[in-house]
């Protein structure tokens, strides 16, 4: 890059200064000539007006820079000349204003002149009026010029290259440090920054590009090293369980516990799939956006059918539907989402889960409130990191893995929506709380969620856009 930036401003120069010198050149030669001929004509000038008025004689005096004068009559004849030239016969015609005259050097005269031939009328007949103007000042000014031009040009484009590679190599000098930097990074040193010189210019955005990169990617990497962490420590607790349960089972000698420690390891064994499952999944969703079905999804019908399903529990549901709620989306996911929201409220509600879906300008809207214990407000975004529980919900057998609100949240954002614990007061059949806290990221939580801080249950609300759906309708 800095060989070709260096290649192109010579390139440009040379053109420039052979253009500029030979138009100089040109002009010069041109205003010279344009000199020696004015000169010569006044010279011819004058000599014509001592011609017509009979007042020629035999010998013409020069003026200031005219090398000659001949004054010929009709027959060729020399009726006056300079005194360089008395008693030399008719100089020839001259076809061109500018020429070599032959024979002159003896005389002292130079042989490449600007002749200039004036014919005028005298008492004794026309005669022909040549004058000579020597070029030779002329044409040593053009070749001096020509050969400063021909020393100076190469040593300005030398110039002009060096100061080039020299400003290329000290503005591309941050880049090669940049380069340089990034190239020593190893993936157990994404702590590592390119240095950021001083400035607003392209460099420096390009370092700040760099460094905010770095900080994604050791983001990253510091979540997935978490996250492998915390699924190991997950599973080792049921699989040292399931090898308790099965090494007691192939020891006990009666029947009756041996049956009890097999089901009790299968569902243990059950526990580890659904963990399996959840982790495959936050895989998938961790993997990026793969191109989500469009296809629109009836928000309100899913959660009729989720909650059907659970007709006969301890805890009564109660719906507020929107028949209008239709996202464009992956019918699977939403699923998902509506079932863990309603797992995880479910599982802290002492009575009663109330579910509401409406629309509000061009968004679908989802909520899901429990009358369970309070949640602390510190604990509001704790509940959506990945395998976290809270207290209450550290039991093995109904406190889950802690996924669930992870995974509902990362639908959510995967379907431009948002997740977050909202502020009940208000809706129909939910608590008054505190005010609404939104949650960001694409992070997941535990299935230990309650309510809002100093009050009873917890809200948690689903935004998901629905392009085309009509505004808020009152129920």
């Amino acid at each position: 890059m800095r060989a070709r930036a260096t290649l192109a401003a010579c390139t440009v120069v040379a053109v420039a200064l052979t253009v500029a010198s030979l138009a100089m050149l040109s002009l010069l030669r041109a205003n010279l000539r344009g000199t020696a001929e004015a000169s010569a004509r006044g010279q011819a000038g004058v000599v014509a007006k001592l011609a017509a008025g009979g007042r020629l004689g035999k010998l013409v005096p020069l003026g200031d820079g005219t090398d000659f004068v001949q004054v010929v009559d009709g027959k060729g004849q020399v009726v006056a000349a300079s005194q360089n030239l008395t008693g030399r016969p008719a100089l020839p015609q001259v076809p061109l204003p500018v020429m070599e005259v032959p024979g002159l050097k003896p005389f002292g005269i130079e042989a490449r002149q600007q002749i200039t031939s004036v014919v005028v009328k005298t008492p004794d007949g026309p005669v022909v009026i040549r004058t000579g103007v020597s070029l030779r000042a002329a044409d040593d000014a053009v070749s001096t010029t020509a050969l400063t031009l021909v020393v100076g040009c190469p040593l300005l484009l030398l110039t002009v290259a060096l100061v080039t590679w020299r400003v290329t190599g000290r503005a591309l000098r941050p880049v090669e440090a940049i380069r340089s930097e990034v190239a020593a990074i190893g993936e157990q040193e994404l702590h590592r920054r390119v240095p950021v010189p001083r400035g607003e210019d392209e460099i420096t955005r390009l370092a700040r590009t760099m460094n905010g990169m770095l900080d994604r990617l050791d983001l990253a990497g510091r979540r997935q090293r978490q996250f492998i962490a915390d699924a190991s420590h997950e599973l080792r607790s049921p699989i040292a369980v399931l090898r308790t349960q099965l090494e007691v089972a192939l020891g006990h000698p009666d029947p009756q516990v041996r049956v009890e420690l097999v089901e009790g390891a299968l569902q243990d064994a059950e526990r580890l799939q659904d963990l399996a499952a959840d982790l495959l999944f936050l895989a998938r969703l961790d993997a990026g956006p793969t191109g989500l079905p469009t296809a629109p999804v009836d928000l309100a019908e899913l959660v009729r059918v989720a909650v059907r399903g659970r007709d006969g529990r301890r805890v009564a549901f109660t719906l507020d539907l929107d028949d209008d709620a239709v996202v464009p989306g992956h019918h699977l996911w939403l699923v998902r989402l509506v079932t863990n929201l309603l797992d995880n409220a479910e599982r802290h509600a002492r009575t009663a889960v109330h579910v509401t879906v409406r629309t509000d300008a061009g968004t679908a809207v989802l909520r899901v409130q429990n009358d369970g214990p309070a949640l602390d407000a510190e604990d509001r975004e704790r509940i959506f990191e990945r395998f976290t529980r809270l207290d209450d919900a550290r039991s093995r057998d109904d406190g889950g893995a802690g996924l669930g609100l992870p995974i509902a949240r990362d639908i959510a954002h995967h379907h431009g929506g948002t997740l977050k614990v909202v502020d009940p007061a208000g809706h129909p059949g939910l608590a008054a709380g505190a005010e609404a806290v939104e949650l960001a990221g694409g992070t997941e939580g535990a299935g230990g969620a309650e309510g809002t801080g100093g009050t009873e249950g917890a809200t948690f609300e689903a935004r998901l856009p629905a392009p085309g759906v009509p505004a808020q309708r009152s129920r």
